[in-house]
């Protein structure tokens, strides 16, 4: 844990295929988190999520956490640095133990976790995040979410395990390593991402998050209150910028500025009459395009994204109970007429989720870019200062004797 005077600070880094994100977080236990610095950098050596170059991971990484460092007044030790990519997959799997004295305690949870967890994935893959879903005692008391000091022989557990590449998490840990750093955890960006942006109501009722970065669309499904499906797909910002690239016939840095400037995911929110300038390659002249013509080439490709979201949703069988819609988060998430656009095709309400549960620096608060960096803020100070006895999102383990420490402390 950093410290700064008698508050903590707690720092998380976005790893991102197109830019490198640290946030600094300044909080005590009885107040929310204040975000005190950033720093972000162009990121050079990822792809769709996973780290492709080691030496322009590391000086991003180095460049985005000096500027944060610069502007919070203190200096970074160690960071919750998000994962994703395509090679992360999920379960939901059981786990049953025996209650040991009659009364279910903290170290019959932990054995019960660690059951769900003894399941066969291959040897290159390494299980990231076990979260419990409920607990039943006895096999006839269900719905179960806060088990401790109940009466009963027998505990079980429905957990979602998320799996990852042992490759992909250990080059990001490498290069964070490498920058001086240690690495507290690791956090699937999705689950960060909903940490910042759902509320406990959405949560219960049943709610989809979509996190549109640059390199992957993350996703999580959340029926009662916990996670029931995740899943990451391989298409999101970038394939817009490679598109318009190619149909403006411009270079991928000046489509990237189109995009951010002028494009429009729903045609019919762009008029015939409006036109944009497009620069051209060499020394060519540039030229003039409607932008209704980039609104139509950019919505075809949003269309592929939702197509693809909603075939994951039913893939995973909670499309009906999701009633309280979808949440659309991530930098690609910010364009006119997305929300607009998923509603229409998805025929469920959707709204554009915007970091919550933090105070502090404007362009953070309130803009969805910084959703995953925020959610990482959250689940370090919940990790090393847990308020409640099961934390929402939990990482097995060390946390577990944290819970224990805490009950230690209140009773």
């Amino acid at each position: 844990m950093n410290r700064k005077g008698d508050k903590s600070l707690i720092v998380g880094l976005d790893v991102g295929t197109s830019k490198v994100v640290a946030l600094v977080g300044e909080y005590s236990p009885d107040s929310p988190i204040e975000v005190i610095g950033i720093g972000s950098h162009v990121a050079h050596g990822l792809k769709r999520g996973v780290v492709v170059d080691i030496e322009s991971t590391v000086n991003s990484i180095q460049r985005a956490v000096e500027e944060a460092e610069l502007m919070a007044g203190c200096e970074i030790r160690s960071v919750y640095a998000s994962i994703s990519g395509s090679h992360v997959q999920c379960r939901n799997s059981p786990g049953i133990v025996p209650i040991r004295d009659g009364e279910v305690s903290y170290a019959d949870m932990e054995r019960v976790l660690e059951a769900a967890k003894a399941v066969a994935i291959p040897s290159d893959q390494k299980i990231l995040h076990a979260i419990p879903q409920e607990y039943i005692v006895d096999n006839s008391q269900e719905g179960i979410r806060h088990p401790v000091g109940m009466s009963g022989v027998r505990l079980e557990v429905r957990a979602h395990l998320i799996v990852g590449a042992q490759s992909a998490a250990a080059n990001i840990g490498k290069c964070i390593n490498r920058c001086g750093l240690q690495v507290d955890d690791l956090v699937l960006s999705s689950i960060a991402s909903s940490a910042a942006t759902l509320t406990s109501d959405e949560k219960e009722l049943g709610v989809v998050l979509v996190d549109i970065g640059a390199g992957t669309t993350d996703m999580a499904v959340f029926v009662q209150g916990a996670i029931r499906h995740s899943a990451s797909l391989p298409i999101a910002g970038d394939q817009v910028t490679n598109d318009i690239a190619h149909l403006l016939r411009t270079p991928t840095p000046h489509a990237e500025e189109i995009k951010v400037r002028y494009a429009c995911a729903l045609a019919q929110l762009a008029t015939a009459e409006e036109s944009i300038q497009v620069p051209s390659v060499g020394d060519r002249p540039p030229r003039r395009l409607a932008r209704q013509a980039l609104a139509e080439a950019v919505q075809n490709r949003y269309e592929e994204i939702f197509e693809m979201v909603q075939a994951e949703l039913r893939r995973s069988g909670f499309e009906e109970l999701v009633r309280a819609g979808l949440v659309l988060t991530g930098g690609a998430a910010r364009m006119e007429g997305v929300a607009e656009l998923a509603e229409e095709m998805l025929h469920m309400p959707v709204r554009v989720g915007i970091p919550q549960y933090v105070q502090g620096l404007g362009e953070v608060v309130g803009n969805p870019v910084h959703a995953t960096g925020v959610g990482l803020l959250l689940w370090g100070a919940q990790v090393e200062h847990p308020r409640r006895p099961v934390l929402p999102v939990g990482r097995v383990g060390s946390w577990w004797s944290r819970v224990r420490n805490w009950a230690r402390g209140e009773f």
